[in-house]
């Protein structure tokens, strides 16, 4: 297994190329779809860096992966698929995200609840095969109801989405409709129940100027120093250092456009009648 990383520094999000050398087949996780919110201007530069890496190298594309419906960044998974190809997948319990956002948007005509937008639904222990490597879904929910992490037993790897973030951080957020702290506790029990030379991808790294971006960490170092959560943290303990925490943070700035366009993998809906697709900001609904 090769795993190739981009770092967009604009919504500090990690997209993966995870790749299977023996068949030069590959599947991309967690895509950026750059969006400009002041002006509301579309570009996919980050986008076509994934696909000039895969074309460059001569890969075949097999899926396009979100491990959850992202707040922060919209998604190039239709953009991806129109160029390189590949079945676009996402944890099962997207059905109860679609169903608390979607009907905020008035957007049930162009956003199906069923999640059939999606070419599959992932429950737990299903494999995701990239020629001859296998990932397993595990569903580790939290910061979402779908969220769901992809496990390489053999090269011992993971990829956790919004579930943990880098040490000095902690975890993710789990304030937005349908998180639970709770939740997130017993899905990093099992992220840390991996052996310790498991390495966790990161789906985002906040640096200081001048630092390096930390995409990828060991289990053992994990629990040995991640802030808000190690293996000895009781339930109750930390629930309350994250639902502390989460009371002192702000809305996202992407949130809406991202939950939006995300729950239609980066697809802007039905034009006008003069041509020209919009983004809905509900009012005085958060």
């Amino acid at each position: 297994m090769k795993i190739k990383t981009f770092f967009d520094k604009a919504s500090s999000t990690f997209t993966y190329i995870v790749i299977d050398e023996t068949s030069d087949k590959c599947a991309v996780i967690d895509s950026v779809l750059d969006y400009d919110h002041s002006s509301g201007r579309v570009k996919t530069d980050s986008a076509n860096q994934v696909i000039k890496y895969i074309k460059e190298n001569n890969l075949t594309n097999e899926w396009i992966l979100e491990t959850h419906i992202h707040a922060d960044h919209l998604t190039a998974s239709k953009y991806l698929k129109t160029h390189i190809g590949g079945k676009t997948a996402i944890g099962a319990r997207i059905k109860e995200v679609l169903k608390i956002w979607v009907p905020m948007f008035d957007d049930t005509s162009v956003t199906p609840l069923s999640g059939e937008q999606f070419d599959r639904l992932l429950d737990e222990g299903d494999e995701i095969a990239i020629g001859n490597l296998s990932l397993v879904t595990l569903l580790t929910p939290g910061h979402t109801p779908a969220c769901a992490s992809y496990y390489c037993e053999e090269f011992n790897a993971i990829f956790v989405g919004d579930t943990i973030f880098s040490p000095r951080i902690g975890t993710a957020r789990c304030d937005f409709p349908g998180g639970s702290a709770s939740s997130l506790f017993n899905s990093i029990q099992r992220i840390y129940s991996l052996p310790d030379k498991t390495t966790i991808y990161l789906c985002h790294d906040y640096p200081a100027d001048g630092e390096e971006p930390l995409s990828a960490i060991s289990v053992e170092e994990q629990k040995r120093t991640n802030v808000q959560i190690r293996p000895d943290t009781k339930l109750e303990e930390f629930v309350a250092k994250r639902t502390a925490r989460d009371a002192s943070l702000s809305v996202p700035k992407l949130l809406f456009p991202s939950l939006q366009t995300n729950l239609r993998l980066g697809d802007f809906g039905a034009k006008s009648k003069a041509g020209l697709q919009y983004i809905k900001i509900p009012i005085n609904v958060l």
